[in-house]
């Protein structure tokens, strides 16, 4: 057998991720390795921790890049600051929610279970009765932004109501760091973790991951070991410590970062609220045209992620066959539905550089010609 080299078809990623890529920073990942302890590279990462800082909105000093993908930012979240025997209340409104119990349960830790309607926001007021209900209860986890659903849900008062019980929280940013408005000092987040794929545009296999002063010192005080030895943060904070200060953890993915670094410094450079506000407008374009070709929206408007529209399949459509013409006739990938809407809905995402005019004129148009078909 003999082999060549493998080179794909260049495809327009609306799908939930991973999503289109820019030329400069798909570039960026063809500049010369070096070293991951260079000193040149050391500084690379210093400006990584100071545009997630940014991309964030917290002025936590534990702020990093974890060398994994977004399922271990979660993982690292709960198997640091979670113990066995914890109390745990978990928001389930998707897929991703009841990952967290997963993670939480393997942990020997219990989980109070917070179950919403797929497709809606995490209930306030469930949270709210369940915190009176558990006062032993230590942590208040919830996904920002629900890939499975589209669904946002209101972080600031959830956060707000974990702060009145004294429990620290764990926020899946997955899909809305860069995407929709998130401040987490502000909010008083305590641990969050995104994706490098989704809208911040950059190549999968990172996860930003940020911990609060009061976050950091669960970590320090733990009665117990970390579980995991690659995702112990207390092993990871020596490596991302700065100049002079570094120690040999592992060697990190040298150019991921460098595209990492490059798409932080566009999101800089276009400025958080812009970028927020380019993916709401892209979003309200694309819900003009579909509600065109009568495909409805799953979420309500005012729960709705502008970066993930879950949308029904039309009656008679063929969720298979449809996605199946876009990818071979039009070079578009969009998602199928997940869980309780598999093969009933469709993801389409806007997601970093793929909200912009072409993209959405491009899924409007071979949508419209897959549903003639």
């Amino acid at each position: 057998m003999s082999y060549s080299s493998f080179t794909p078809p260049r495809r327009t990623l609306m799908g939930p991720g991973p999503s289109d890529i820019s030329p400069q920073v798909l570039s960026a990942m063809s500049r010369p390795v070096i070293g991951h302890l260079d000193p040149l590279f050391v500084g690379m990462m210093d400006e990584v921790k100071a545009l997630l800082q940014y991309a964030f909105q917290t002025k936590n000093e534990f702020t990093i890049a974890l060398s994994a993908p977004g399922s271990a930012g979660m993982e690292a979240c709960f198997v640091n600051l979670v113990e066995a025997g914890d109390q745990v209340i978990v928001c389930r409104n998707g897929v991703f929610g009841d990952r967290m119990v997963q993670n939480v349960e393997r942990i020997g830790a219990t989980a109070i279970i917070v179950d919403s309607p797929w497709g809606r926001a995490v209930e306030t007021n469930k949270v709210a009765q369940a915190l009176v209900d558990h006062p032993e209860a230590k942590f208040v986890a919830f996904v920002h932004a629900e890939t499975s659903t589209g669904a946002v849900s209101d972080a600031k008062t959830l956060c707000a109501l974990a702060k009145q019980h004294n429990c620290l929280t764990i926020v899946d940013a997955v899909t809305s760091l860069g995407g929709v408005e998130l401040r987490v000092d502000d909010w008083g987040i305590d641990a969050i973790y995104s994706g490098s794929q989704k809208c911040l545009s950059c190549v999968p296999g990172l996860s930003p991951i940020s911990f609060s002063a009061n976050a950091v010192e669960v970590v320090k005080n733990r009665k117990t070991p970390i579980q995991s030895w690659f995702l112990d943060q207390s092993l990871v904070m020596s490596y991302w410590s700065g100049e002079g200060k570094r120690s040999y953890h592992h060697t990190a993915p040298v150019n991921s970062l460098y595209a990492l670094h490059e798409s932080l410094v566009h999101l800089h450079n276009e400025g958080l609220e812009n970028a927020w506000a380019r993916h709401k407008a892209q979003h309200q374009v694309l819900a003009k045209g579909l509600a065109k070709l009568g495909i409805e929206f799953i979420v309500p408007e005012d729960e709705r992620l502008p970066q993930l529209n879950a949308v029904y399949i039309p009656e008679g459509a063929d969720d298979a066959k449809v996605r199946g013409y876009l990818l071979n006739h039009y070079n578009l990938e969009i998602g199928a539905g997940l869980g309780g809407f598999a093969g009933k809905a469709w993801r389409i995402g806007l997601m970093g550089y793929a909200a912009r005019n072409e993209n959405v004129a491009l899924c409007l148009s071979a949508l419209e010609d897959a549903l003639a078909q």
